[in-house]
């Protein structure tokens, strides 16, 4: 236990509670990597189109549709 004042100037006891036992460490640490390997798996499903909004879109007027995607040449010519 610690002192500590009170509003009159006297010291009173003040008791710190915080205790971690081996099971509160290994539930810290749980969520620790949980939350590491939940987010790589977001970054995995989601970085295409993360990716593409720092992409440059091509310049190309010719080859563009409206909208930005290419056109497709058909077989025939």
């Amino acid at each position: 236990m610690t002192s500590g004042p009170d509003g009159e100037g006297r010291e009173r006891p003040v008791m710190h509670l915080a205790y971690l036992d081996a099971g509160s460490g290994s539930l810290i640490v749980q969520v620790v990597v949980g939350g590491v390997a939940g987010a790589a798996v977001a970054v995995k499903l989601y970085w295409r189109r993360l990716v593409s909004r720092f992409r440059r879109q091509p310049t190309d007027p010719m080859g563009a549709a409206p909208g930005g995607r290419q056109q497709r040449q058909s077989a025939d010519s």
